[in-house]
């Protein structure tokens, strides 16, 4: 009878054990699903800064030339 509820105790813990890894596998996903999105935004963020820098370069320049 031990070995029985020693085998149960096994099969919990594998159990739980499993349960634990994918539920850290899923956390890991996300983590790595919002530093993609980080990147992304902010690559998109230096993207409108350069073209607005730019944009302000050029309008400068026109200023510039008609005085």
């Amino acid at each position: 009878m031990s070995d029985r509820v020693k085998s149960k105790a096994e099969e919990q813990f594998a159990a739980t054990q499993k349960k634990d890894k994918q539920a850290l596998k899923e956390r890991e996903k996300m983590e790595q699903e919002r530093a993609e999105k980080v990147v992304r935004l902010k690559g998109l963020r230096l993207a409108k800064e350069a073209a607005d820098s730019a944009a302000e370069v050029k309008s400068a320049k026109k200023k510039s030339a008609k005085k």
